[in-house]
């Protein structure tokens, strides 16, 4: 028999919501009703009439309320398989009577944790009794429903269920029960017990959104995002207008966000990406200028691209964004006239974020591998001036000084191996995911010198530019393929064994190099 009818429910809740319209349709149907505490209390407020659990038990509710479920009466009439002659005799033997439907929300764990609660009160929000239960009728669920979310109540309300139902509400059960435990058990490893990188890394992650493919239409996909509270970003951003984000979109939207949000304290700043690549980043009075100057760094890849920016946008930006083909518009907000521009572009995925995340934030980075997983702290390194080293006889002027950082913070946020060229405030070009780093110096001088020609200018914007590597020069022929290409100061970590070498290389080009003592691979 698939199609079980409901005589005796089990009801109890520690979010009330719905409980009582539940409760009422199930009484009007003849079933018994079985509570514990405040929910019995509840549902005799609304006129229901509810058996207590200490009736049904033969034991009163006990140590303030921490055993009432635990009983042999309660898990027998839930673990019983009905078709078993051996399990129909003990129940007749010991006065077991079934329980044919649970309806349980646990103790509010991760809403005492997330309000800052005391050490005592978190533990004494660890339900036991639940899920028990849960498991219990989930494990049963030939027999027995088991309903953990109040938006399932629908189900069960007109008194019966049939199997495939019942096995979806015990699917669902088992992962609220598993989300419930790995809560805990993050807690007493992160707050509780202070390991950075506990023996077992419990993840909560939950799927919003299912992708229509991956990174190429062969790959199937899906977006989680992670369970608790969370930086704003992609994930959170609310899309405005535009197509479904594709596998590809959140990839690159995440990236260019964050880059973004390293300026968030800044000046205007536009970010545009392509392939999770900044190919323009730039500063300016307006995001509008931003933009434009953005855009002139590598115009050709950033048709397609993602773009962000660091504060709300205007009609101006949009209508300039609006220019050529984009992805994907990333922002904390755009104004009515912004967003009646973009809406001429249906296809154009307007994402607002409503602040930018922080990116000195903590946090960790998870990456499968063949066999494991890889597992690191995120990097939320910077440096400010006072954190540099001066290494050679020339120091940087003002201007050189600012376009280093700038460049230093863009070169962060690029594929290894990284070379970025700034001027102005202004990426110049930029050289990305070689294995050589005198090739990515090699390549952004020349999309800095293609910029240059599409734009008319006298010369590309590497001459009298900043330039920064995310990791050492091994060698100085990738320092001197920077001074050709007419940089004039360096901002690089240092720690290479013919450092000598290359800070002498710097002082004969008489350039000015600075040391951060810092890398930033990206793989």
């Amino acid at each position: 028999m698939t199609t079980i009818p409901i005589t005796r429910a089990l009801l109890s809740v520690s979010d009330k919501t719905g409980i009582v319209d539940l409760a009422s349709a199930l009484a009007a149907r003849g079933v018994e009703l079985v509570s514990t505490g405040g929910t019995a209390a509840a549902l005799r407020e609304a006129g229901l009439v509810v058996r207590d659990i200490s009736n049904l038990t033969g034991f009163p509710e006990m140590m303030d309320g921490r055993v009432k479920t635990l009983h042999p009466v309660v898990h027998g009439g839930l673990l019983a398989v009905r078709s078993d002659p051996a399990h129909m005799a003990a129940m007749a033997e010991h006065g077991i009577g079934t329980i044919d439907l649970v309806v349980v929300n646990l103790y509010p764990f991760e809403a005492t944790v997330a309000k800052g609660a005391p050490r005592h009160d978190v533990v004494e929000n660890i339900d036991i009794g639940g899920p028990s239960m849960v498991r219990s009728a989930a494990k049963n669920h030939e027999f027995v429903a088991i309903v953990t979310d109040p938006a399932d109540y629908a189900v069960v309300a007109r008194g019966e269920t049939t199997l495939d139902e019942r096995k979806r509400l015990a699917a669902k059960a088992f992962a609220a029960t598993a989300t419930y435990d790995a809560m805990i058990a993050s807690w007493f490893a992160f707050a509780d017990q202070g390991e950075a990188y506990p023996p077992t890394l419990p993840l909560i992650l939950e799927r919003p959104v299912a992708l229509r493919y991956g990174e190429n239409p062969h790959q199937s996909a899906a977006f989680y995002h992670h369970r608790g509270p969370s930086a704003p970003g992609i994930g959170t951003a609310r899309q405005v207008q535009g197509k479904a984000l594709s596998y590809n979109n959140y990839n690159d939207a995440d990236a260019a966000l964050a880059l973004a949000a390293e300026f968030r304290d800044a000046a205007p700043t536009c970010v545009i990406v392509k392939h999770a690549n900044p190919c323009g980043v730039a500063t300016a009075a307006t995001i509008e200028a931003a933009y434009a100057a953005a855009l002139a760094c590598d115009s050709v890849s950033a048709f397609g691209g993602i773009i962000a920016v660091n504060r709300p946008l205007d009609r101006a930006t949009a209508e300039a964004i609006s220019g050529i083909f984009t992805e994907v518009v990333v922002a904390p907000d755009a104004d009515e006239a912004a967003q009646a521009i973009f809406a001429a572009k249906p296809n154009l995925r307007l994402l607002l974020t409503g602040a930018l995340p922080d990116p000195a934030r903590p946090g960790r980075e998870v990456r499968a591998i063949a066999g494991g997983w890889l597992v690191q702290s995120r990097d939320n390194g910077a440096v400010a001036a006072a954190d540099l080293t001066l290494v050679t006889k020339r120091a940087p002027t003002d201007q050189e000084l600012a376009d280093a950082l700038f460049a230093w913070t863009v070169a962060k946020h690029v594929k290894s191996n990284a070379i970025v060229y700034a001027l102005g405030g202004a990426t110049a070009g930029i050289g990305a995911g070689q294995m050589n780093r005198l090739e990515s110096a090699r390549i952004a001088a020349w999309k800095a010198r293609d910029a240059a020609d599409k734009a008319g200018w006298a010369a590309p914007r590497t001459v009298g530019s900043a330039v920064a590597s995310d990791a050492f020069f091994p060698f100085a022929d990738g320092l001197l393929a920077a001074v050709e290409a007419g940089a004039t100061t360096v901002i690089q970590p240092g720690g290479s064994i013919r450092d000598s070498e290359v800070i002498a290389a710097a002082d004969d080009a008489g350039l000015a190099m600075l040391f951060t003592g810092m890398r930033h691979f990206r793989h």
